[in-house]
């Protein structure tokens, strides 16, 4: 079926497609070579993953008047990200995982670190072990700290191992032996054995997958990965199965933790490397709509349903993280670092027994969803409120799917709420908003300022389908001057994954003193490094000179725990420079230095980048006149105006150069803007919008 609103003139002659599954929509994006975009949302089908995105790809074709195979004919990249690793973590419906440690060390997994994320919280327990007590078995056989045997490994150990697995039906084996990271031989003649016994289940072994100091971040990890292997590669592989069975013949990229972008084979080598593939995407948004606004200084506030994410650049760099949490479970990967709150279109308010209002984190999720909704839902929930403020309409949204009701929005706000409290529903709904908006802020600063650096100068960006609503407010909290508002908002993360590198992380432990002769001999390490992503870069199809190479370093002070990452510049920097760079950063990140005490190199790093084709910004026509309202209703616009008759904008009818003064609201086709009294609001070149804060 063709799109009557598509002529031969305009269809695509080539174009990408950015897709981005999540627990309520499937997101597709398609960018022209002239940098327009289409926006398309089917329902998701979290039985079957690939089928939303199947359904996203017909949606498209329908819209873009071509046919499946036409379209995927004329696709030049498909991106792809998708929450399936996080959420068979969180759910625990991976594989049943057996597995293997240096004797009496199977319980590191279960003792962690001790450390709890909230001190003054002693009920609440860790969360369990993938890996049951009685599927982790010990293996004798003992490498020191500098990688010499001390006990030879004993393969009857292993056989007895497997024995026990197969009595208990395991479907994957996680191997994590003492120091691997030093010396992976022990690890690597163990799965050789396990093959040599006739054994063909996945096998994942830490040194391969996070060689690092730290035996029970390196056992989290790799139990991670043989958890959620199998469910992950069988996704991916059939999921391009199906989509070159339609007509694609490029392969599909994954969005990786760290925002770059690989193939389906090499994700299948270490799934665990995707656990964050969808928010990370907004790496590639970020810097995308960085060149539009002129900044390569941004902190993005994507707020969806149930949850808003922050991240930040500086510098046109995002901030990485080497070790982070998920389901209760710590994964040591490079990932992007995300500040996850639970603040959304759906989070619930109510009244606590101290009489005090509490806004999230739980949410009312998409069944039944807000009370406005109409499916049922009883709670009060940031859209209900926004609803009875004005600053939402009610009746359809997304193309009718969804009909917004003000009663049920008022009953719930009501009942829960304002009479707990004993104040109107206007009044209790401006509260659960500046409430809400409260710990949107925190979350912000808690990469910012928490991390010694100023969110004030920094372009807020606020997307998600929710992030428009609030990113004014949240702004002029932050003291910000501008907060960018991309027009596709809703589909932020589908858009990024079309400005993800390749990228390939690399990194071997050292632990020398940071000196002339340390530093002389880290140029042969990084060769050899280089050595074996030269290889994986010809693996993933790519050519030699199309890949950048940056080299990093770990250092500490002697004694001290946690590692700062540094850039090194190969046969350049002496040690001089190196310590004057982390001197910088632990004064950036502590507060302080140590001018005297020795720095240790503790990790080598080395990242193979293959830069994406950017997209183009797209050019639409400039207005020819001053904006006009499509109408205008009564919304409450802060306490000091109270309610007000504000002008309502239609989105499509706004064009490059239009300026309008706030308040104002301006209605997208998967989004909504509130600018608040003072503000300013122009469409830039691209049709995004740039809120000035009054």
């Amino acid at each position: 079926m063709e799109s009557p609103r598509k002529t031969e003139e305009t269809r695509p002659s080539r174009l990408r497609i950015g897709v981005d599954v999540g627990g309520t929509f499937t997101d597709l994006v398609a960018v022209m070579q002239d940098g327009r975009s289409e926006v398309f949302k089917v329902p998701s089908s979290p039985a079957d993953p690939s089928a939303g995105v199947i359904e996203a790809v017909k949606a498209a074709a329908i819209g873009l008047g071509l046919g499946v195979p036409e379209l995927l004919a004329r696709c030049d990249a498909f991106v792809h990200g998708s929450t399936i690793a996080t959420n068979t973590v969180l759910e625990r419906k991976g594989a049943r995982v057996g597995m293997l440690t240096t004797a009496g060390f199977r319980d590191s997994i279960a003792i962690r670190r001790g450390l709890r994320t909230n001190p003054w919280d002693h009920r609440t327990p860790f969360a369990e072990p993938l890996v049951p007590r009685h599927l982790r078995l010990g293996v004798r056989g003992r490498l020191d700290v500098e990688g010499q045997e001390i006990e030879a490994l004993e393969e009857a150990d292993i056989e007895a191992a497997l024995a026990t697995f197969d009595g208990y039906g395991v479907e994957a084996i996680a191997v994590c032996f003492m120091n691997a990271y030093v010396d992976p031989r022990h690890e690597q003649a163990a799965e050789r054995a396990i093959r040599s016994l006739g054994c063909e289940l996945p096998v994942s072994l830490s040194s391969a997958l996070a060689p690092i100091m730290g035996e029970y971040e390196r056992g989290s990890t790799t139990v991670i990965d043989a958890h959620i292997r199998a469910r992950v590669v069988s996704y991916l592989k059939a999921l391009e199965e199906r989509l070159r069975a339609l007509g694609l013949s490029q392969d599909i990229l994954i969005v990786q933790s760290n925002g770059g972008a690989v193939s389906v084979d090499r994700v299948a080598r270490a799934p665990v490397g995707i656990c964050l593939s969808g928010p990370a995407a907004g790496v590639g948004a970020m810097r995308y709509f960085g060149k539009m606004c002129g900044t390569d200084d941004l902190i993005t506030m994507e707020i969806g349903g149930t949850s808003c994410d922050v991240t930040m650049m500086s510098g046109g760099r995002a901030q990485l993280v080497d070790l982070y949490e998920i389901g209760g479970f710590h994964v040591a990967q490079p990932a992007v670092e995300i500040h996850t709150v639970g603040a959304g279109g759906g989070t619930i308010a109510r009244v606590d027994d101290a009489g005090l209002l509490i806004c999230g984190p739980q949410g009312a999720g998409a069944d039944p969803g807000p009370a406005a909704y109409g499916r049922g839902g009883k709670d009060p929930t940031t859209t209900d409120a926004l609803v009875i403020l004005g600053r939402m309409r009610p009746g359809p949204i997304g193309d009718g799917a969804i009909e917004i009701d003000e009663e049920r929005a008022r009953a719930a706000v009501a009942e829960k709420v304002a009479r707990p409290l004993g104040v109107s529903e206007e009044e209790a709904a401006a509260g659960m908003i500046r409430l809400l908006e409260q710990n949107l802020l925190h979350a912000v600063e808690e990469i910012s300022v928490k991390r010694g650096v100023d969110p004030a100068r920094y372009t807020l960006v606020a997307a998600g389908g929710a992030g428009p609503m609030h990113g004014a407010a949240v702004g002029r909290m932050l003291g910000c001057t501008r907060v960018y508002v991309p027009r596709h908002a809703g589909v932020f993360c589908a858009l990024g994954m079309l400005d993800s590198d390749l990228r390939l992380d690399f990194m071997q432990v050292t632990d020398v003193e940071l000196g002339d002769t340390g530093v002389a001999g880290l140029d042969a390490a990084l060769a050899e490094m280089g050595k074996d992503a030269a290889d994986e870069i010809a693996g993933e199809g790519y050519e030699a000179d199309a890949v950048t190479y940056e080299a990093e370093l770990d250092l500490t002070y002697k004694g001290q725990l946690r590692a700062l990452r540094v850039p090194f510049s190969r046969g350049v920097d002496a040690a001089s420079d190196i310590r004057s760079r982390f001197e910088a950063e632990h004064q950036r990140t502590y507060g302080h230095i140590k001018p005297i005490t020795p720095i240790r190199i503790v990790g080598l790093r080395l990242i193979a980048t293959i830069p994406a084709i950017r997209l183009a910004a797209p050019r639409p026509p400039a207005a020819d006149g001053p904006a006009r309202a499509a109408g205008s209703r009564r919304v409450y616009v802060d306490r000091t105006a109270g309610w007000l008759d504000v002008p309502v904008y239609d989105g499509a009818q706004l064009r490059p150069g239009h300026r309008m003064d706030g308040p104002l609201v301006i209605q997208e086709a998967t989004t909504t803007l509130f600018a608040g009294r003072d503000d300013v609001v122009s469409v830039d070149p691209s049709g995004n919008y740039l809120i000035e804060i009054g």
